[in-house]
């Protein structure tokens, strides 16, 4: 099993390189940058999107070497600066030189960054856990990530938490009464929630139940209210259930089918093995059968698949439902960051995500091993 782990550990190396390398190589070709979006912002534009009048340097995606439409109003000095701020160029400057960026600017030679060199120096950088600084926040972006870390994962977790603790029961029971009028009308239920997008879902609710148009029964955006700090331990638990429940109803729906079918057809093959068939001729009962021999096995697969199943739900839903519910966490940070052209935020979270996606596959092994100790990648290897 160490064998096992130490070659999935070493291909996580050049997994996460090729995903960083293509997600770079994409940013070249988007228009803007964030020269872009600093004009667009001293000019009152929304975002770096309004500032491009008339596109980039599509080699470029207006970052380096291009001519920025946005960044013409700024004074050449300060556009250097800022360049090599960024890290889009390099000041040459005569030997013992200890001027300060400003004065850099003025007196020293300006050289381009390629955007190769560029990305090697971010490998390294990343290989020590060195983000960098976010360009419009003043805040590196680890500390951004952990700050709005705790949002998202706690999105993520009552989600899934609350689809195991409804999809199994639902599964078994359904594996237990499969065809009957029971079975059908359930399936149709989940699947026709599975079809429904999140987006849609979060809008209902709100609709429904946040003031839309109906009901006021829950409160509209964020985690905790404005006297969050006045109340008491109960109180406070109490505010942040309340709070936490659209979200985690509109993050959640479209994960029932998966689980739910997915346990049943787990259990329906257990059933129709020969141990349960002599377990059942030996006169136990059908509930010793069912929970006493067919749960372990027929669970293996869905208890071992709760890692993947969380960065699923962490991922997939949090962009949308965090825009909805105003809940700052990841998934809204992320998405600013590329509104903004905020590349350090952007390649941060990304290499941060695809490192902990990479581990939790190989989590996902180990939970298969622990459930189940017959299980032997080293040998099926």
């Amino acid at each position: 099993m160490i064998a096992y782990i130490l070659r999935r550990l070493l291909l996580v190396i050049p997994t996460l390189f090729g995903i960083m390398v293509i997600n770079f190589a994409l940013t070249q070709f988007v228009p803007g940058g964030p020269f872009d979006q600093i004009e667009a912002r001293l000019e009152g534009n929304g975002d770096a999107l309004d500032a491009v009048r008339g596109g980039g340097d599509p080699e470029t995606g207006g970052e380096e070497g291009g001519t920025y439409v946005g960044a013409r109003g700024l004074p050449p000095e300060f556009r250097a600066k800022l360049e090599v701020e960024f890290g889009f160029a390099r000041f040459i400057c005569p030997a013992g030189y200890e001027g300060t960026l400003t004065q850099q600017a003025q007196d020293c030679e300006k050289e381009m960054i390629g955007a190769t060199e560029r990305f090697f120096i971010m490998m390294g950088k990343f290989l020590r856990f060195d983000f960098g600084e976010s360009y419009f926040r003043s805040a590196s972006v680890m500390e951004l990530i952990i700050e709005k870390l705790p949002v998202s994962i706690t999105l993520g977790l009552w989600s899934t938490l609350i689809a195991y603790l409804i999809s199994i029961p639902l599964g078994i029971r359904k594996a237990v009464r499969d065809g009957s009028r029971f079975d059908s009308w359930t399936s149709g239920i989940i699947i026709a929630a599975y079809a429904i997008p999140s987006l849609l879902v979060a809008v209902m609710l709100l609709v429904l139940f946040a003031g839309g148009s109906y009901w006021q029964i829950f409160p509209l955006r964020g985690l905790t209210s404005s006297n969050w700090a006045e109340l008491s331990p109960w109180g406070k638990a109490a505010d942040y259930l309340w709070h936490i429940t659209l979200p985690v109803l509109a993050s959640t729906i479209s994960s029932f089918a998966t689980l739910t079918l997915l346990t049943k057809n787990s259990f329906l093959d257990e059933i129709k093995k020969h141990y349960v068939m002599t377990a059942r001729a030996k006169g136990l009962s059908e509930q010793r059968v069912l929970y006493g021999h067919v749960f372990r096995n027929a669970m293996l697969i869905v208890i071992a698949g709760f890692p993947a199943l969380f960065i699923s739900v962490f991922f997939g839903g949090s962009l949308i439902i965090e825009t909805v519910y105003t809940l700052d966490g990841i998934g809204l940070l992320g998405y600013r960051a590329i509104v903004e052209r905020d590349f350090p935020v952007v390649f941060g979270t990304l290499f941060a995500f695809g490192l902990m996606g990479l581990i939790v596959g190989i989590i996902s092994d180990l939970m298969y091993v622990f459930i189940d100790p017959r299980i032997d990648f080293d040998r099926r290897g």
